[in-house]
């Protein structure tokens, strides 16, 4: 979606931005707007970088060198080549590029680090930036580069090389160009950098932290689809709700598996396959693991997600520059910037992404081992043995299952010295963050077949929708599913049927339709 294409503007102030302020610039290209307070804030700090700037004594970041080079001082007359030659120099990204809404995420992150006031820019500086995003132009990062220490110094670096008019970008529709280009085209001059600005530009964790954004806001609908999912399996697999009484739930009282349990129950109700499991018929002593302890599993992901987003608003409320312009009118040097609490959260969110899916291909499973579901054919197949059913869409979960095991292995224990040992422990934390991107697409998927032989065994099991005696809820689940995929025959090509539930999943309709018959929503 192009900027021009949403009539909502954000105001950025000295304050920090709520996530629905991040994502509405990063996902859905709204326009940006400077609040008279922040520039207020950046004029009155960059004062004091101007004092310094006219001081004979060597000051960090304003008139020395950077890093390991911090030592030698910068004739007058040279800043503003020192400046472009940071940029250009730290715009040394490599490979895949980046998706454009996490570079969207990174500026209007760094924007509203600029608005606080705190790292000395002059307001014009904020301003090109604003306008930058506003004119829908996304430079191009290599998806290598950053450690995650001094913040992410290569990804920033390339859009303040873009403010310069210089390397490549994206317009607002999506075409390739160079910045200068761009600019041009948008009606934007290049900006000249002075004393501190460049510095200021590519010191922080802003990429980290737009990932982190990005990841709340999709796990979050993921885990409710994660429940929605785990109901259905209980249902089509003939499981006893009993075990997710609210009375039981609270012997162990983990918020997120109460939210979990809730939702469980909630999808459950009015089932007619389920209730009839809560009388005598129903024989088997205890339910598998995977159907039982869905609530303590996705629970654990909720307790995992709520740590994490407390991580994240700190985050958001941080001014993260080296060095820094405080409130009283120093300047001082600080390690802020080291990325190690959003690489480790981003990490753990990636743990529970793993487990979760984990979980949920073992639920697939089971709906395709005849000796394991309860009645239904083999395989899920319309006719056994001509037909393969769904054995091969549980190969594919398993494939993605083992790829989220390896994904789940921590970036941020690791850390690799740099710049001359001045840099000597860093965070990799925009690793943590991109491979936790992979990992949440591949949730995605692995809960998508899930659905869709869920959806499937339930019509085998009552000849189908119209005849249904699934919840209200998973029935209105199964229609959406099957506006897009046929109910249970012989085997058809079955790729487009998974790709079909993921774009569901991913979209939010599937959620959507779930929760359009329910008085409340899924948490």
């Amino acid at each position: 979606m192009s900027p021009q294409s949403t009539a909502v503007t954000v105001a950025i102030g000295p304050g920090p931005l709520d996530p629905a302020s991040i994502l509405a610039v990063a996902r859905n290209g709204a326009a940006v707007q400077l609040a008279p307070e922040a520039l207020t804030a950046m004029e009155s700090s960059r004062t004091v970088i101007e004092a310094l700037a006219a001081d004979t004594l060597p000051h960090y970041g304003v008139s020395t060198g950077f890093g390991a080079l911090a030592t030698k001082q910068i004739p007058t007359d040279q800043r503003a080549e020192l400046q472009r030659s940071l940029v250009r120099s730290h715009a040394a990204s490599t490979g895949a590029e980046v998706d454009r809404e996490v570079v969207r995420a990174l500026m209007v992150n760094r924007l509203s680090t600029l608005a606080t006031g705190r790292t000395g820019v002059r307001p014009a500086v904020a301003q090109a930036y604003a306008a930058l995003l506003n004119a829908g132009i996304t430079p191009t990062i290599g998806e290598y580069g950053s450690l995650g220490c001094s913040g992410d110094l290569a990804p920033l670096s390339h859009c303040a090389l873009a403010l310069m008019g210089e390397g490549r970008v994206h317009d607002a529709g999506g075409q390739a160009m160079d910045a200068a280009q761009a600019l041009a085209a948008a009606g934007l001059e290049p900006l000249e950098l002075r004393e501190k600005e460049g510095l200021a530009l590519i010191n922080g964790t802003d990429g980290m932290l737009g990932m982190l954004t990005l990841a709340i806001a999709d796990l979050q609908q993921l885990l409710a689809v994660a429940d929605i999912a785990a109901a259905m399996s209980v249902e089509g697999l003939l499981g006893t709700a009993a075990v997710f009484a609210a009375d039981l739930q609270g012997l162990r009282p983990q918020p997120g598996q109460a939210e979990s349990a809730a939702n469980i129950r909630a999808v459950l109700a009015g089932s007619a396959l389920v209730e009839e499991q809560n009388g005598e018929t129903f024989t088997r002593v205890q339910d598998a693991y995977s159907l039982r302890c869905a609530p303590q599993v996705h629970g654990a992901a909720r307790s995992t997600l709520a740590h994490a987003e407390h991580v994240a608003a700190c985050e958001r409320a941080s001014a993260i520059d080296n060095p820094v312009v405080t409130v009283d009118g120093r300047v001082e040097s600080n390690g802020n910037f080291h990325g190690a609490p959003v690489g480790y959260v981003l990490d753990f969110l990636a743990i529970a992404v793993a487990d979760v899916a984990s979980m949920s291909e073992r639920r697939t499973d089971r709906f395709l081992d005849r000796n394991r579901s309860h009645g239904l054919n083999p395989f899920l197949a319309h006719d056994p043995g001509v037909d393969s059913g769904h054995m091969i869409a549980q190969y594919t979960q398993a494939g993605i299952v083992s790829e989220l095991k390896r994904l789940a292995v921590p970036a941020s224990v690791d850390s690799i010295p740099s710049s001359a040992m001045q840099e000597d422990h860093v965070s990799m934390g925009w690793a943590a963050g991109l491979k936790l991107r992979r990992a949440l697409d591949g949730l995605a998927r692995v809960l998508a077949v899930e659905l869709l032989t869920s959806a499937r065994a339930l019509d085998m099991r009552d000849g189908g929708i119209d005849t249904a005696r699934t919840a209200p809820v998973s029935t209105a689940v199964r229609r959406i599913i099957r506006t897009q995929v046929q109910g249970p025959g012989p085997d058809r090509f079955l790729a487009p049927e998974i790709e079909a539930v993921y774009a569901l999943v991913s979209s939010g309709s599937l959620l959507e339709a779930a929760n359009g018959v329910l008085a409340q929503p899924l948490d």
